[in-house]
């Protein structure tokens, strides 16, 4: 079920209408979260429904042990990874991991067929299995940390792992943060309300009106057989393609956060104008923040993070950035651009370069420029449908062939549109002085109103979000 579907938004209405009544006792309000969350997730193919419960089961058993049988509680993290990690390997790598000892043997003219012995259903990459899975275990990690004490109730579990509005794309939601809110009902006020509209309608206009216009020209450049165009053609597609992914999956997550600020609850900020970064640290400060800590604090810091030598805080960055391209998809160009961050990553924290030049006039511009050139070519490797034709466009990026573009001025107009915004941010003119808040506050019912109308009659053709795929 999309976000930016009537069915979603039949489902919404439903959902919100019964709201009210059910909020009040707790097993009453963690079966209707758990029941329609279940009926949403389950939309899409009802049985992966049963890989949704099985892992959670896990957590929350494995939780539950770790109190009960603390002599015990590493083997059951063991079990709670495995489950987690080990559903994640059936569906999301199984193929990848096939296809590779296929070509690796025929390097060595050994004519094998493992790929064939995958079963067609492990293909099928259930929706959000990468973000259920990393929320279910931060819940077991913590327990086992003792920074979280694991709950009896198994609805209040499961409204948790499965609370609709974040279940497909994220946020990625701790159980720290999430759980000891849903154990009281909160009556939400009337700045809550408002404040979680503007989130869902500009969540929508990013979504419907910006994202979903640039992507038919980005999914043309990419599905050509042979790349080809000019160097400018591909900036201005590789453009595009940067700010759909901005727009696609930062509207989500403001559709998300804002659904469940008119439930009672708070989502942290999931992306904070990235675009502006001056340096690839702040940028990942930034983008995918929910992601980004997570792999912080349960793959980095865990491996030692930056206090066990300079050489090896490097090395530890790389396996954290390597798995976290990994998690994005299971296939080499992913592995490239989790590779490319890693190496501007390792650079800036040798020379210090963003920290020397931000010390010159206008240096934190030709910074800030500098890494969107780097996250510019990142993103070839992201969205390519191979190693090969990804390097054959960063190639292109910087041959300095040919002057054409890819589409007409009304198209470049979509593409203007956030651009102006991130410059809007990028010189602090984000409502700082109390005249231009009490302006905003003014004008946001006009403005509320006028994306609403874009949304409806500016909207591009209907897409799934693209993180879906993840």
């Amino acid at each position: 079920m999309l976000f930016n579907s009537v069915d979603f938004l039949v489902f919404a209405a439903l959902f919100f209408i019964g709201w009210p009544f059910f909020r009040r006792w707790n097993n009453v309000r963690w079966l209707y979260i758990t029941s329609a969350s279940f009926f949403f997730y389950g939309w899409w193919d009802w049985r992966f429904l049963f890989l949704l419960i099985g892992t959670g089961l896990i957590d929350y058993w494995a939780g539950l042990g770790m109190v009960r049988f603390p002599r015990h509680r590493r083997l059951l993290l063991i079990s709670s990874l495995c489950g987690n990690l080990g559903s994640l390997a059936l569906f999301k790598y199984s193929g990848f991991i096939a296809h590779n000892i296929d070509a690796g043997l025929a390097l060595i003219g050994v004519n094998s067929h493992v790929q064939r012995l995958v079963p067609d259903f492990l293909l099928i990459l259930p929706v959000g299995i990468s973000f259920y899975t990393f929320q279910s275990m931060s819940y077991s990690i913590d327990v086992y940390r003792g920074q979280l004490q694991p709950t009896r109730n198994v609805f209040h579990f499961f409204s948790y792992i499965s609370l609709f509005p974040q279940l497909v794309a994220g946020p990625i939601v701790r159980a720290t943060d999430l759980l000891p809110s849903l154990l009281s009902y909160r009556k939400t006020t009337e700045e809550e309300r408002w404040a979680g509209l503007r989130l869902v309608v500009y969540g929508f206009f990013k979504k419907v009106v910006i994202a979903d216009n640039l992507a038919p020209i980005v999914n043309v450049a990419f599905a050509a057989s042979a790349p080809s165009g000019s160097c400018l053609y591909w900036w201005v597609v590789i453009s595009m393609f940067a700010f759909q992914i901005y727009c696609d999956f930062s509207g989500y997550s403001d559709i998300a956060r804002g659904l469940a600020k008119w439930m009672g609850y708070e989502f942290r900020l999931n992306f904070d104008h990235p675009y502006i970064s001056a340096s690839m640290r702040e940028f990942w400060t930034r983008w995918h923040i929910s992601l980004s800590t997570w792999f912080r604090d349960y793959v980095y810091i865990p491996l030692g993070g930056g206090k066990s030598g300079r050489f090896r805080s490097h090395v530890n960055m790389w396996i954290t950035m390597v798995a976290s391209s990994l998690w994005h998809g299971a296939a080499w160009h992913f592995v490239a651009w989790g590779v490319l961050h890693a190496a501007c990553l390792s650079g800036e924290r040798l020379t210090r370069w963003p920290e020397r030049l931000m010390r010159l006039p206008g240096g934190r511009f030709l910074s800030t420029f500098l890494i969107l050139i780097s996250v510019w070519v990142g993103w070839v490797f992201f969205r390519a449908t191979s190693l090969p034709q990804a390097c054959q466009i960063v190639g292109t990026l910087f041959s300095l062939k040919g002057s054409s573009l890819p589409c007409d001025a009304v198209l470049l107009v979509f593409l203007a549109i956030p651009i102006v915004r991130e410059i809007y941010f990028m010189f602090h003119l984000d409502s700082s002085s109390v005249i231009t808040w009490r302006l905003w506050r003014a004008a946001s019912p006009v403005f509320m109103t006028i994306l609403i109308v874009a949304s409806i009659y500016f909207r591009g053709p209907g897409s799934a979000f693209i993180y879906f795929q993840f």
